[in-house]
């Protein structure tokens, strides 16, 4: 455990901000599978209104550095990929 008071400081700060981005990755990928469900059930219309989400958090997570720019493109561009071969 660390001695100076910054340093604890320091220490929940970094606890607080990966509990945030865990949440925020665990959502992302909620919607995905939510997604991919969509899409083996056929249901096209709620797997569109759900890649327009994915790609809003995929590109707020990328801007924010939560993910790399280009794993939130790949992973939006194979998305895009899936829908556009099955609808």
């Amino acid at each position: 455990m660390a001695n100076i008071k910054s340093a604890q400081k320091k220490i929940r700060v970094i606890n607080k901000k990966t509990l945030v981005n865990k949440m925020r990755k665990n959502e992302i990928k909620t919607y995905i599978k939510k997604f991919e469900k969509a899409i083996a059930e056929e249901n096209f219309d709620l797997a569109r209104d759900l890649i327009k989400v994915i790609d809003k958090k995929l590109s707020k997570a990328a801007h924010k550095h939560l993910l790399h720019k280009n794993n939130a493109a790949r992973k939006m561009s194979r998305l895009q990929k899936m829908l556009n071969k099955t609808a």
